[in-house]
């Protein structure tokens, strides 16, 4: 089997693309990342998803982002939004993915991997600008320029397969390749349990996705 790292936050895309990754015959090594977010249950439910879907190992890198701080999910003193914002939205974390995405092509590289897998999606989404499909080929790009792999001829892929499906139409992809959504975590305020505050705008596009699915939302919320 070919082996793929899989960027596993812990969260509802992560854990569909997880799966896809699966159902295409990789064997599938899942990386999450401690960045300092205020939202740790997310890491617990990563692990969880991992031994679910079948990830041949889980693995967790700390890097420690609030020594930057600039965004809500780093920073505490800058509240979470519970209302729709216009523009780039205080949640958006500064060169996360770029780090993230560093740290499995790092991985890749040791495992000797040829397969990147990222669940970012660029439909409904927070507008996030490492999000958008012109990152993603970028970052591709870059990623071949990079590796001694890459310059002795294995090139390296960037998986984003999410990219332009609706959150109801991951939901759906996921719910056929068995995800159970109960174990996954997306809310930017969760508390220690893994409760979601569902109103944030993570819980606003999941709560959303299950409705426009036809779908019942397993997500346990502490208030509505």
């Amino acid at each position: 089997m070919k082996r793929a790292v899989i960027l596993l936050s812990g969260g509802l895309d992560s854990a569909t693309v997880l799966a896809l990754a699966r159902q295409q015959n990789f064997a599938c090594y899942a990386l999450s990342v401690d960045y300092g977010q205020r939202h740790h249950a997310e890491l617990a439910a990563a692990r969880r998803v991992a031994q679910a879907l079948g990830a041949v190992e889980q693995r967790t890198i700390s890097i420690d982002l609030t020594g930057f701080g600039g965004s809500a999910l780093t920073d505490t003193s800058i509240a979470v939004p519970e209302q729709p914002t216009q523009g780039i939205p205080l949640t958006y974390v500064p060169a996360r993915n770029t780090i993230m995405l560093s740290l499995a092509l790092a991985w890749a590289e040791v495992l000797r991997a040829q397969d990147i897998f990222i669940g970012v999606n660029a439909v409904d989404y927070s507008g996030y600008p490492d999000c958008r499909p012109e990152y993603i080929e970028a970052f591709e790009r870059m990623a071949n320029f990079a590796t001694r792999a890459a310059i002795e001829g294995k090139r390296l892929t960037l998986h984003a397969p999410l990219l332009h499906l609706s959150k109801a139409g991951i939901i759906k992809r996921g719910t056929q390749l068995g995800v159970d959504y109960s174990l996954a975590v997306s809310c930017y305020q969760a508390d220690d349990d893994g409760n979601a505050c569902g109103v944030c705008d993570s819980c606003r596009l999941r709560r959303a996705g299950f409705e426009a699915a036809g779908m019942a939302d397993p997500t346990r919320y502490r208030r509505v």
